[in-house]
């Protein structure tokens, strides 16, 4: 059996201030970094074998408060996507079998907005019409002005998870993604063969694991919103 683990960042300090936020690399809210600690505490026990996380701050720095207080994970590497074949060059030691590789890529990155970045989502509203904003935000293929559509965000990030994520779930491991809602609700998708509509549908908390476990011929078993570090919820 193999594991997945998603968990999107903690609340950015866009998020907090109701702003578009995108590829726009901002920080993690105070609040922010305690919904990291937390996912940190719910998944302190868990032992990875890789862990994937995006270009983007916001991701990096959750990736980072999970590992730190991770039981097993005693050192870790980026490995980034565009640069990789840097990291093979120099002479592993015996130590060099523990540590955890952390692979950068931009295929993870959020939703980009496009025109929309930065600005106030209420002010949006107002300005370009609440039902427009609306179908910017929720419909699965109508992307913003010079922006993605879910759809478009899809495109870019499925064929990454296939191509590198998907061969580590084969051999049996256990994956942990550090990333965002939308390229995040893009891998739900797939994984649970979810609709346009349902995906669209799907809020993905802040800082809130979930686990997917998998047999051999990487069919789904069970999925799991691990809330509480005693008590964990499946939907």
């Amino acid at each position: 059996m193999s594991s997945l683990f998603l968990v999107r960042h903690g609340q950015s300090i866009w998020n907090l201030q109701n702003r578009f936020t995108g590829w726009i690399d901002i920080s993690l809210s105070r609040q922010g970094v305690i919904e990291a600690q937390q996912a940190a505490l719910l998944l302190v026990d868990e032992h990875f074998d890789v862990a994937f996380t995006s270009t983007l701050l916001r991701a990096q720095d959750s990736l980072y408060e999970i590992l730190r207080q991770n039981r097993y994970c005693a050192q870790y590497v980026r490995v980034h996507e565009q640069s990789s074949e840097w990291y093979e060059h120099f002479t592993a030691t015996e130590g060099d079998a523990n540590e955890l590789k952390i692979y950068v890529t931009e295929k993870l990155n959020e939703r980009y907005y496009g025109d929309l970045q930065g600005l106030n989502k209420d002010w949006a509203s107002r300005h370009y019409g609440a039902e427009q904003v609306h179908r910017w935000r929720r419909s699965y293929d109508v992307p913003p002005p010079n922006g993605e559509s879910l759809e478009m965000t899809a495109a870019r990030t499925l064929p990454y998870y296939r191509e590198h994520i998907v061969p580590h779930l084969l051999k049996g491991e256990s994956v942990l993604i550090s990333a965002h809602g939308n390229s995040l609700r893009a891998i739900i998708m797939h994984i649970e063969q979810m609709t346009p509509r349902q995906i669209m549908d799907y809020e993905l908390a802040t800082g809130t694991p979930h686990r997917y476990t998998f047999n051999e011929d990487l069919c789904l078993i069970e999925k799991t919103i691990i809330a509480d570090p005693v008590n964990e919820t499946s939907p």
